[in-house]
């Protein structure tokens, strides 16, 4: 009979040890990882069966599968917790010349698993499993973002493609996927890694077929001299399904880089095009010169002409009529291609509109120059032709810059700059009894980088005091009104309207938005110091 049972708890050891080892393989994790979770498992049983409030350790044999049980006593002077801690006097008993500070370790029985009781350690080891591997997936695949990987498609879930990708798995968003594209179960399927979270429940890897960078890794695959670097990608930009745009540069002069992308009979590019489902590719030489770089992101649509607005980082492109549609293209797709592209926002205007738009500004600036500076119609055309569009301008220019214009001298030169800084004066004076009229603190005033006009603008806001303009976040002051397309369809959806921020309209940079709002919020500090003072000196 001794026989018999020591077999039978042979048997169940070699079980154990089996099991570990056949899951380990499984999931591709560390067998110690495995064996932890069962003497986790057989503790909280064992806790179950003696009292949850004994502090029993397991120990499970790696090689042989022995299980060892004890329950682990503190040795102290006066007793807490009777469970976890002994006596001097009784730890005697227990382990002859115990000192405190010991732990006696009181060897336990094993324990018979009862259903409930192996259904709870059953699942205490998934659990602890499930973690490791989740673990192993995102130490293996943490420093592959931006990588292409090759996977079969497991299943669908609710327009959102699993992907195995042999020992994880991915996630392709529906948002990251190629519209219209037919994807069936047990496709292979390339995608770019796009981001690798940790993540208790849920995907933790997600793919894309939509993003930018996947036709870039795409291009560098077929095209040689972008993997070896003489060609560069400097920029992309998708409609993903529908059409994309990249702006390529060589860093050898004799290679051509539009040529390479495109290769023999369009051989490369159309392996591009292939994998993302006949997405048409505009592939465009690349410039420094942001005009240069901007007039080739229009292709095919030649244009006339480039204004650049540094001050609103906006850039007025000048077509001919019957390019118009070409150039803003299918619901305003190649303009938008070209404005991701470039990093720029692009307004198309017609001849007719930009000469329209010119004599409009021409007329206005003529008429303020007239009335501000006191002068007849010519004088104000001559300057607003030589390029003149403020006050400001001829107030704190050279005077050489003025005197310079034909039919100008030096003395007529200082009179325009002594009117335009008088006019300065006097609208300033005006916005200051304003301001004033509005109710705005004078606090207000001292702040850097606002002048009466702004105070005014705030004053109409509502913020008068410097806790009205403290309470602002930098976005509510400062951030610019987005302008709406200049042709929009007539069942075009409306967007709500961009009210932008308090002081959008004169393009005040983030870093002075902060500087001001810093300031408005200084005697919030002031105060809180003064109280700790006083507290202070009360104590005292």
């Amino acid at each position: 009979m001794a026989t018999a049972g020591t077999s039978g708890v042979t048997a169940n050891r070699a079980e154990l040890i089996a099991i570990a080892n056949a899951v380990a393989t499984e999931k591709m994790i560390d067998k110690g990882i495995v064996i932890e979770a069962m003497e986790d498992a057989i503790q909280r049983a064992a806790r179950a069966r003696y009292g949850a409030e004994n502090d029993i350790r397991a120990k499970l044999d790696p090689v042989t599968g022995d299980l060892r049980l004890w329950r682990v006593v503190e040795v102290v002077e006066a007793v807490d917790d009777y469970f976890k801690q002994v006596n001097l006097k009784e730890a005697e008993k227990l382990q002859k010349g115990a000192v405190v500070g010991d732990y006696i370790v009181d060897p336990l029985p094993p324990i018979e698993f009862g259903r409930i009781a192996a259904q709870a350690a059953k699942q205490v080891i998934f659990q602890k499993v499930r973690d490791a591997e989740r673990e192993r997936q995102f130490e293996e695949f943490k420093d592959r973002m931006g990588e292409i990987i090759t996977g079969v498609v497991k299943r669908v879930e609710f327009g959102h493609v699993v992907v195995d990708l042999g020992r994880a798995e991915g996630v392709i968003r529906r948002d990251q996927q190629i519209p219209r594209e037919v994807v069936r179960v047990n496709d292979r399927i390339r995608s770019l890694i796009l981001n690798v979270r940790r993540e208790n429940r849920g995907p933790q890897i997600f793919l894309s077929r939509a993003h930018p960078d996947f036709m870039k890794k795409l291009f560098a695959q077929e095209v040689p001299e972008i993997y070896d670097g003489i060609i560069e990608i400097k920029a992309a930009a998708r409609d993903p399904g529908s059409r994309a745009k990249i702006g390529v540069i060589s860093h050898d002069s004799s290679i051509d880089p539009v040529g390479a992308c495109v290769g023999m009979k369009g051989s490369r590019v159309q392996a591009v095009v292939q994998e993302m489902q006949g997405e048409k590719i505009d592939i465009i030489p690349w410039s420094p010169d942001t005009a240069t770089f901007v007039v080739n992101a229009l292709q095919p649509a030649s244009v006339s002409r480039v204004v650049i607005d540094e001050e609103e980082d906006r850039i007025e492109v000048v077509v001919p009529d019957d390019q118009l549609s070409l150039a803003i293209g299918r619901r305003g797709q190649n303009v938008r291609l070209a404005s991701q592209l470039t990093g720029k926002a692009i307004d198309i205007l017609t001849e007719a509109d930009a000469s329209e738009k010119r004599q409009k500004e021409f007329a206005e600036r003529t008429e303020m120059f007239q009335t501000e500076l006191d002068v007849d119609e010519t004088l104000a055309q001559l300057l607003v032709a030589e390029g003149f569009g403020a006050l400001e301008e001829v107030a704190y220019v050279e005077v050489d810059e003025i005197a310079s214009i034909e039919g100008f001298d030096d003395d007529l030169a200082a009179e325009l700059q002594s009117r335009a800084s008088e006019a300065l004066e006097r609208r300033e004076a005006a916005n200051r009894e304003e301001r004033r009229a509005l109710g705005v603190e004078d606090d207000l005033a001292a702040l850097p980088h606002l002048n009466e006009a702004m105070l005014v603008t705030l004053g109409k806001a509502g913020i008068k005091t410097l806790d009205d303009l403290a309470d602002l976040a930098t976005d509510e002051l400062i951030q610019k009104k987005r302008q709406e397309q200049r042709r929009r369809a007539e069942d075009a959806p409306k967007r709500a309207e961009d009210k932008g921020g308090v002081l959008g309209e004169y393009g005040l940079s983030e870093a002075q938005g902060n500087e001001i709002i810093m300031a408005a919020r200084a005697h919030w500090f002031a105060d809180e110091e003064t109280a700790g003072e006083t507290t202070e000196a009360s104590e005292a």
